[in-house]
């Protein structure tokens, strides 16, 4: 059997990516800060504890002769060069990226966005061509191009599928977008207000994608970067009324032409002024990539988990990485005062 380890295997993408390359045949070593095991791997599955920063820990996890590596937390150009100093007992390596590295022909990107005018406008559908931002460590969008920047250096020395993951969605995520409409109808909030007319488009990626792109890149090795996203780019709307399909609730949507009319007012995760579609024909081409899933089918497991989570806890004790992200997405009282004058 061929061997493959896993970094930050007990996140929300390593639990499908390790089951995924388990059933694929892989003998897999299941890595984690807390070395722990979910429930639906197969009893082979190996579990070991592992800080990532600790370069000696990772070499002994690797050991010597490793087919395949996957990394779910490689962030920056440090993790990069922990990576291809292994090359020589590293068969391949599979390492997710995001498709926050783009930048748009003006050289506006997401870090750019809360500037006037400073939103991107992309090509749709975007492809892997579109060029991207300056690598460094000022942002996570730099930090993750100077991730690709070293590996893809490394050419065959270590063959590196990169995969640009867009709205990644699914059970155990740290910053679910879908927070925003479960909260509210679980707060019994029967009118919401969004911006763009409800036709924001941000693509979403579902773990179980994620998992079957690793899956058929582990198969595939070659030093390339890949869009990795589901094949369908619902609109906010669209979002929102799936996730009241699944809540059992019914919900009065007030559509705003154009950006937030007030502060946190329509303001949701997903809402960007130009649509974020990626092209997945690359995937399709060279890897043989068909969809897995479809949206609505995933969000069950999705507001599920979110549901679990809430339960007798803030939501900000619950998802503090969402303050950080998006700030208050719960300001009901500017919400109603706005919802008055309109």
């Amino acid at each position: 059997m061929k061997r493959a380890v896993v970094i930050g295997a007990t996140g929300q993408i390593g639990r499908p990516a390790v089951r995924a390359l388990a059933r694929d045949g892989w003998a897999v070593t299941a890595a984690s800060r807390g070395g722990g095991r979910d429930a639906s791997w197969p009893d082979e599955v190996r579990t070991v504890r592992l800080d990532r920063e600790d370069d000696a820990a990772l070499a002994a996890v690797i050991g010597e002769d490793c087919d395949l590596v996957v990394d779910i937390v490689a962030f920056g150009d440090r993790h990069a060069r922990q990576l291809t100093a292994m090359a020589g007992r590293v068969g391949s390596a599979v390492v997710i990226s995001s498709v926050s590295v783009y930048e748009d022909d003006k050289g506006r990107n997401f870090d750019t966005q809360a500037d006037p005018d400073g939103f991107p406008e992309y090509p749709v559908p975007l492809p892997e061509t579109q060029r991207t931002v300056t690598s460094g460590d000022t942002s996570y969008s730099t930090r993750k191009a100077a991730l690709e920047r070293e590996l893809l250096a490394a050419g065959e020395q270590l063959p590196t599928t990169l995969l640009r993951a867009g709205a990644v969605h699914g059970p155990h995520c740290r910053t679910p977008r879908e927070l925003y409409f479960v909260k509210r109808n679980l707060d019994g909030r029967r009118r919401r207000v969004l911006a763009y007319g409800g036709e924001s488009r941000f693509h979403p990626a579902s773990v179980h994608t994620l998992a079957e792109l690793i899956r058929l890149a582990a198969a595939r090795p070659a030093s390339r970067v890949l869009n990795a996203c589901d094949d369908e780019a619902p609109t906010v709307a669209e979002i929102a009324a799936a996730i009241d399909t699944v809540m059992g609730t019914e919900t009065e949507t007030v559509l705003v032409d154009g950006p937030p009319p007030a502060p946190t007012v329509g303001d949701s995760p997903w809402s960007v002024p130009v649509p974020v579609v990626c092209d997945m024909s690359a995937a399709q081409r060279e890897l043989g990539y068909h969809p897995v899933v479809r949206y609505a089918e995933t969000l069950p497991e999705t507001v599920e988990w979110i549901e679990r989570q809430l339960s007798g806890r803030d939501w900000r004790e619950a998802y503090p990485k969402m303050v950080q992200a998006y700030g208050d997405l719960f300001d009901y009282a500017a919400e109603d005062a706005w919802l008055d004058r309109a």
